[in-house]
């Protein structure tokens, strides 16, 4: 079973809004998941997404590939999370 992180819209016509979960690759798009591990709201300015760190790694550990705008995400609450204790 090929597994994917990926985005799952929930929004609204002209509402857009996300949740990022882990799914198989064959799945459609807003179809079958199985862990939902974030959210994420493009109009919202500031932080708009909420990813758990600790479950993508878990997901990637065991070969589940995400999608370039999920890698981001990752890539960018690593950043926060390596700064979070340094500025503590």
């Amino acid at each position: 079973m090929a597994v994917r992180i990926r985005l799952k819209r929930i929004g609204t016509t002209n509402a857009p809004a996300y949740r990022i979960v882990v799914a198989d690759s064959r799945s459609p798009r807003d179809g079958r998941f199985i862990e939902e591990i974030g959210s994420y709201q493009p109009l919202r300015k500031g932080d708009n997404f909420s990813l758990k760190l600790e479950r993508a790694q878990y997901w990637l550990q065991r070969g589940a590939q995400p999608t370039q705008t999920v890698a981001s995400f990752i890539r960018r609450a690593g950043q926060l999370a390596a700064a979070a204790p340094a500025a503590a």
